[in-house]
């Protein structure tokens, strides 16, 4: 009996030191989960010093922005109005949008389908604000330049828009012309080095994907650019 109280005793002690330490192992593990999960949207935001917009805008001040605000970059006519309408960036409100972006800003060119794990995303909120507010306010960014290790010689020609338009009927079976983003992303009113870079990523098996494989290898320098002029001059609605 007495080894029986003694083996309850040091169980009550054991969880006695997990409660205490719950809450801080938490924020710890919570502050390394929200970078690890910002990681995800590394390829379409930046985020410090010298980020620029990409194929998303750039992050820097996010909290207590107003969406769709910033200058230089594109955003889609459906986060327009919200911004219009008020839509402030909060914890709150990228708790929702982060949850499901579509049906937060119905016609967001933005193509992620959601996190729904309500930890994850208070952890990923939690280490965006604290990097954010690191960051300028008024980085006065503008769409990223062309990176000569990628496509070079594509990036350096002057693409045919209207080229671009007799060779895109393949592209908008799949994507929407509108810029919606309805489970398949999004590719208007891209920045032209980013649209550039990801086809020859797909052509060259960087990124795994075998539609996309077959599409782009019958694309050359001069169709490629074409597309990238095309589909960057188009206003996402």
């Amino acid at each position: 009996m007495r080894r029986a109280g003694e083996a309850l005793g040091q169980v009550a002690a054991l969880v006695a030191v997990l409660l205490l330490a719950g809450p801080a192992a938490a924020e710890a593990r919570g502050a390394g989960d929200g970078e690890a999960l910002f990681r995800a949207c590394r390829g379409c935001h930046e985020l410090g010093e010298g980020a620029r917009h990409g194929i998303g805008p750039h992050l820097d001040g996010l909290f207590g922005r107003i969406a769709g605000s910033l200058e230089g970059y594109r955003y889609s006519s459906a986060m327009g109005r919200v911004g219009e309408a008020g839509l402030v960036w909060d914890a709150a409100t990228l708790d929702r949008y982060l949850e499901k972006p579509q049906a937060f800003v119905p016609g967001t060119r933005m193509s992620y389908r959601g996190m729904p794990g309500e930890q994850d995303r208070a952890a990923l909120i939690a280490w965006l604000e604290a990097a954010t507010a690191e960051a300028p306010a008024d980085n006065p960014a503008v769409a990223s330049l062309p990176r000569p290790e990628i496509a070079a010689a594509t990036l350096e020609i002057e693409g045919d828009p209207a080229y671009g338009e007799y060779l895109a009927g393949e592209c908008v079976t799949c994507h929407q012309p509108s810029g919606r983003a309805d489970g398949i992303p999004s590719i208007v009113g891209w920045p032209r080095d980013a649209f550039v870079r990801a086809l020859f990523e797909y052509k060259t098996n960087v990124r795994s994907h075998q539609v996309m494989r077959m599409v782009t290898g019958n694309l050359g320098n001069e169709e490629i650019a074409a597309l990238a002029a095309y589909f960057g001059q188009l206003s996402p609605q």
